[in-house]
C-alpha cells in the first residue's frame, strides 16, 4: 500500500532543494493497476494531443480537471498524496489537474527548460505555492528522458517564459547562466517513485531515443489560500474529498467513462496562448 504522508525531514529537503524524491511511493501492485490501465485506456488515449518540443519531436499527453472516482483519481485523491501535499504546501490543497505524460519509446519528445509556475501565474494564482507529484509508472532512465532539476532554482522566483516550439520555456540565457551556479540532477527512478517538485523549480527532460517508454502520471495541487483572482482554463479553489490508500485497490481498472473527466486540449490552455501573444 502506498507508504504514507512524507516525513519532517523529506518536507526540509523539499523546502530547501525544490524537490524530494519519495522512493517506493505507491507500492508493486498499484503502480501494475495503473499503468495497466493507462496503457489500455481508450478514452486517455483517444483524448491525448501532442506539442512539438522545438527540437524536432512530439511531446503526447492527456490532461483532465478533476480527479473524480477512475483509479487515476484514487491515486491523486489517496491520503498518502494528498497528506503529503497538504504538508508541503501547510494549508488545505486542492486538485488543480493531473496529467499523463506518454513519453513513448524512440518518438517521445522533449520538455524544455520551464517553471510549472511560469505556465500557471497566466492564470490568475498569486502566489507559487503550488506543487506536483510525479508518478513512475516506468523506469524513467537518463536513456529514455527522465526528468532534469536544477536544485535550489525555485528559490530564485519566477522566470519570463517564451515559446520554444509549441512549449512554452524559460528565457534560456538565464537558464545557461543559472546552470553555471547551480548543479543539473537527471531524477531516475523506478516505477511508484513518487517525485514532489515545487511550481519555480525549473526542469526538463530529453527525447525518449531508447527501446523502451516513460510514461509518468503528475498530479498537481494549489493551496486553499492561493485560489485565483480570476476563471481560467484550470479550476478555482475546489473541496477535495480525500480517500484512503486502500481505494486505490478498491478501483480496480476503472477507467474513463463518457462524462467522467474534465479534458484539456491545446486550444483550452489559455497560459500558451498569453505567451503566444507575446511572440
Amino acid at each position: 500500500m502506498a507508504k504514507g504522508c512524507i516525513s519532517d525531514s523529506e518536507a526540509r529537503q523539499y523546502h530547501e532543494t525544490g524537490y524530494v524524491l519519495a522512493k517506493s511511493f505507491f507500492d508493486t501492485e498499484e503502480v501494475q493497476l495503473l499503468r495497466r490501465a493507462a496503457k489500455e485506456d481508450r478514452a486517455l488515449d483517444e483524448h491525448s494531443f501532442s506539442r512539438k518540443d522545438g527540437e524536432g519531436g512530439n511531446v503526447r499527453l492527456s490532461l483532465w480537471n478533476h480527479p473524480g472516482d477512475t483509479l487515476y483519481g484514487m491515486v491523486a485523491r489517496c491520503e498518502s498524496i494528498v497528506d503529503s501535499a497538504t504538508k508541503l504546501l501547510n494549508d488545505e490543497v486542492y486538485h488543480y489537474h493531473s496529467k499523463m505524460i506518454m513519453k513513448d519509446a524512440r518518438v517521445g519528445g522533449a520538455w524544455t527548460w520551464h517553471q510549472d509556475y511560469g505556465y500557471w501565474y497566466q492564470n490568475g494564482v498569486l502566489s507559487p505555492n503550488l506543487t506536483s507529484a510525479f508518478i513512475a509508472i516506468d523506469p524513467a532512465t537518463k536513456e529514455n528522458g527522465c526528468m532534469q532539476v536544477i536544485p535550489h532554482s525555485h528559490s530564485l522566483g519566477r522566470i519570463e517564459h517564451v515559446l520554444t516550439g509549441e512549449q512554452a520555456g524559460a528565457d534560456i540565457e538565464r537558464v545557461h547562466e543559472i546552470l553555471k551556479r547551480f548543479p543539473l540532477v537527471h531524477v531516475e527512478m523506478e516505477p511508484g517513485d513518487a517525485l514532489f517538485f515545487h511550481s519555480n523549480l525549473l526542469h526538463r527532460s530529453d527525447q525518449n531515443k531508447s527501446e523502451n517508454p516513460r510514461w509518468s502520471m503528475i498530479c498537481c495541487y494549489n493551496a486553499k489560500s492561493n485560489d485565483p483572482y480570476k476563471e481560467s482554463h484550470h479550476p478555482r479553489y475546489t473541496p477535495l474529498d480525500k480517500v484512503p490508500d486502500a481505494a486505490i485497490r478498491q478501483a480496480g481498472l476503472k477507467r474513463f467513462g463518457a462524462d467522467e473527466s474534465s479534458w484539456m486540449s491545446p486550444t483550452s490552455d489559455e497560459s500558451a496562448s498569453v505567451l503566444a501573444a507575446k511572440e
